[in-house]
């Protein structure tokens, strides 16, 4: 049974809102977390299937350290029951974009349980050849064989 929309829609005015604080760089990517339920299960095209908010929180870090240079503003949101979902871009030093869709499933209590983001490696890696994008200090590679799973969490 989905929660109230009004519930729904306030966990993702106030995700929305700190999304736009770390575009502005008034919180950073691991300020995400409080957004997430304990057991939730978070999907990157890269790094694949991360489990459990203490592997999300690392993840948070680990993931977008040496990409501070990134932009990733929201273009939209829309809202069916307890699913999400956030359109948003991915823009690369030079200005090279990237379409974004991420899923969220709204788990109640203002928390996500689930967060699969969606966009196009073959595109993205193309365009960080062109721009010939280096990436900043610190940077971590994603795993060489990430778990591809992207079931919901308990299924």
């Amino acid at each position: 049974m989905a929660h109230p929309r009004g519930e729904v829609q306030e966990a993702v005015s106030r995700y929305v809102e700190r999304r736009q604080q770390i575009e502005r760089g008034e919180a950073t990517w691991l300020d995400l977390a409080e957004f997430f339920t304990d057991d939730m299960v978070y999907i990157d095209p890269a790094w694949g299937r991360v489990e459990g908010i203490e592997a999300v929180r690392e993840f948070l870090v680990d993931g977008m350290t040496g990409l501070e240079d990134w932009e990733f503003p929201i273009e939209f949101t829309a809202i069916e029951g307890d699913d999400v979902v956030v359109k948003w871009l991915q823009i690369i030093p030079g200005g090279r974009r990237q379409s974004g869709w991420t899923r969220l499933v709204y788990a109640g209590d203002g928390r996500f349980c689930y967060d699969e983001d969606t966009l196009n490696m073959a595109h993205v890696l193309e365009d960080l050849e062109a721009a010939g994008w280096r990436p900043l200090e610190g940077f971590n590679m994603p795993p060489a064989r990430p778990d591809r799973d992207f079931s919901l969490p308990g299924f």
